[in-house]
């Protein structure tokens, strides 16, 4: 909250404000990238009010404050409130999830031994599960029980009730913000600068997506119903609560996949291992361990590497903060502790990053193995580390990750390929005892699992940007509770029903920090699709491959128009196309990797159709 107070000063600072005008005023910027850097900054002064009158202006601080403080709030109410539900008798639990609960215990009324009249208290065990998100995704999979996985499914999307009222507040705080700027809403307030523009480019891409999945999507939703009937023997319906536990099951029976094998070539160093092989190969760069000085890490866990290279010395600085351990900011993350920029003809800042995860052991430990999903988390976050180590921006507001919103997760969606690909994997993936690479059959496997309900997954991204689009934009009178505005996008948008009383919105912590702009992950996943097809897949692991992506993107983070970049990396079109003042991505290529030929016939043809 303090660092926040003292952006908000600059951003309220007058004297910083004229001098931007000033400058751009008297043409005084003679790079591209200093004209782009006043024309942003000045935005994002406005965007703050700073041209306001007084009492206007006034206002808008009090709003930014409340929507800081109702952000914390989410948070925190999500922290302190993750649900819990008991289940009894014990052995309702899987073993393997046994360590992932808390044992209970309940009086039970018994015989008592050597007597046929009198009864005695007994103690019954049974575990409670905590619903967090991790515990709740491991039980939803691994729970034979249906009632315990619908328990557990209903207390978890129930969960924390606060975060209604807090939900509310914030929507209404920011539509508030956002007519004093002179703004219809708050999605037209956070899209202005972005690749999309407007509120109404984001709705006709994310519709457009979801008549391209809807087929595929219903098929799968059609066949998961089917498995369980065969395994029930019953004709029952399909609930919420059964798509993970059946999906996995029908994974696992079509490729006789066991996570525990896979996990086993997986050990955490080796994953490291690969990052390492992945610069080398790409970028002709190495990572060196480094010392830490004293008070620099703030825990023994924390690694710190330097990317170096051969004919450019050094290129930044990287923490890795990779293991769980209490109090720790949840989940994964790639954190800029300092942006590139030159600070003179001779001297640049290099950029400084922290990559954080959550896995399970420690660095004292060589037990750490990661899943796929994991694995794909690790590089992932580590796209978002490169965009910012191989940054050369001569501005620090244009460094690294410092991107339009729609472009900044194409990096990480990028590099989670280099995770599924065999010729990455065979050159780090061992075996934790034996140090055998991964068999290539595995590897086809697991790419053939996770391609069996993508169109499912798909669809429920495209359903989370609607919500989030919905819920930021136009507020017709007599407002919906958040709730209704769920349920009735979940019916429009997906086949799976809403469960009554549940909010699953109250844990959509994405709503704070991506308000408007979730939308942008579909983006990347369309330009990620494209650059892979075209860039990439013949060759992923070459110097020129590597090269490409650093020149004509990488090395520029937001100092560059987005599309230029996007054209320019894949050599001509096929990536971006213009729509009512917007840009959107070129979808063909996700739809040729998830098997959408239909859809593609019908894009071709209206393409033609145009064209004529």
């Amino acid at each position: 909250m303090r660092i926040n107070d003292y952006l908000h000063y600059l951003n309220t600072n007058c004297g910083l404000y004229d001098a931007v005008k000033k400058a751009e005023d008297e043409g005084h910027l003679l790079t591209k990238e200093a004209q782009r850097a006043a024309s942003y900054l000045r935005f994002d002064f406005e965007k703050g009010g700073i041209h306001l009158s007084g009492e206007k202006l006034e206002k808008v601080n009090e709003l930014n404050t409340e929507i800081s403080q109702l952000c914390q709030e989410f948070g925190q109410n999500m922290a302190v409130d993750m649900g819990s539900v008991d289940v009894f008798p014990a052995t309702r639990i899987p073993k393997h999830l046994h360590r992932l609960c808390k044992p209970i215990y309940r009086s039970t009324l018994g015989m008592s031994m050597g007597s046929s009249n009198s009864t005695s208290n007994m103690k019954e065990k049974g575990f409670q599960i905590i619903t967090d998100p991790a515990t709740l995704s491991s039980v939803l999979q691994c729970a034979a029980d249906e009632e315990v996985r619908k328990m557990a499914y209903i207390e978890g999307n129930s969960v924390p009730h606060a975060n209604l009222g807090v939900l509310d507040k914030l929507i209404a705080v920011r539509h508030e913000l956002a007519q004093i700027i002179g703004c219809a809403s708050y999605a037209e307030f956070a899209l202005k600068q972005n690749m999309a523009s407007s509120p109404a480019v984001v709705m006709s891409f994310l519709l457009e997506m979801s008549e391209m999945v809807r087929d595929k999507a219903d098929k799968e939703f059609n066949a998961i119903r089917n498995f369980k009937r065969q395994k029930s023997g019953q004709c029952v319906d399909l609930e919420p609560w059964d798509e993970s536990y059946y999906t996995a099951m029908m994974k696992s029976s079509m490729y006789d996949l066991d996570s525990s094998v896979v996990a086993s070539y997986f050990p955490l160093p080796r994953c490291i291992e690969g990052l390492k092989i992945l610069v080398q190969s790409l970028f002709g760069a190495t990572f060196h361990s480094v010392p830490l000085s004293p008070g620099e890490s703030w825990h023994s866990d924390i690694l710190k590497m330097t990317l170096h290279h051969p004919d450019e010395g050094d290129l930044g600085y990287l923490y890795l903060d990779l293991y769980a351990r209490e109090g720790k900011y949840p989940g994964c993350a790639h954190f800029a502790i300092k942006g590139a920029r030159r600070i003179s003809n001779t001297e640049y800042q290099l950029p400084v990053v922290a990559l954080i995860c959550n896995f399970s052991g420690s660095h004292n430990s060589s037990l750490a193995r990661l899943n796929h999903f994991e694995v794909e988390t690790l590089f992932h976050e580590f796209g978002h580390a490169l965009h910012s180590l191989l940054s050369r921006t001569e501005c620090q507001h244009f460094s690294g990750t410092r991107v339009a919103l729609d472009l900044a997760e194409t990096p990480s969606n990028l590099f989670e390929y280099y995770a599924c690909d065999y010729r990455v994997l065979k050159t780090f993936a061992r075996h934790y005892s034996t140090g055998e690479t991964i068999p290539e059959k595995l590897v086809e496997s697991m790419q053939g699992a996770k391609k069996m309900f993508a169109a499912t997954e798909l669809q429920r991204q495209i359903f989370y940007a609607l919500i989030d689009q919905t819920l930021f934009g136009d507020r017709p009178a007599g407002q919906r509770d958040t709730s209704s505005v769920v349920t009735d996008l979940k019916s429009q948008y997906t086949s799976w029903r809403h469960v009554e009383g549940t909010h699953w919105q109250t844990r959509f912590s994405h709503l704070l920090n991506y308000g408007a702009g979730y939308y942008s992950y579909l983006y990347a996943k369309c330009f990620a699709a494209t650059i892979w097809q075209k860039l990439c897949q013949d060759d992923p692991l070459s110097l020129t491959t590597g090269t490409a992506l650093r020149k004509k993107f990488l090395q520029h983070g937001g100092a560059k128009d987005p599309s230029e970049m996007l054209n320019d990396l894949v050599g001509g079109g096929g990536i971006v196309r213009n729509y009512n003042g917007g840009i959107v991505p070129d979808t063909a290529s996700l739809a040729d990797e998830m098997g959408l030929v239909d859809y593609n016939m019908k894009l071709m043809e209206g393409k033609r159709e145009k064209h004529v």
